[in-house]
């Protein structure tokens, strides 16, 4: 799946764009998605995870865990 989070599997978010006079258009508010390499299971896979789920693993939560 593009523009998603392959561990928790959060995809973008949408909302509006509003003006000074309030006026409202339709946006997209997408994931900060990072490349990475994760030990999963033993096995070493390159995965596209999201900033907050790097920041659970570097503070030691397993991936496991983070997994949807």
């Amino acid at each position: 799946m593009a523009r998603s989070c392959e561990l928790c599997g959060r995809g973008p978010q949408f909302g509006y764009r509003v003006s000074h006079a309030k006026n409202r258009t339709k946006r997209v508010f997408h994931l900060n998605l990072q490349k990475t390499t994760l030990v999963l299971r033993g096995a070493t896979r390159r995965m596209r995870v999201c900033a907050n789920c790097l920041r659970s693993l570097e503070r030691g939560i397993s991936p496991e865990r983070l997994m949807a």
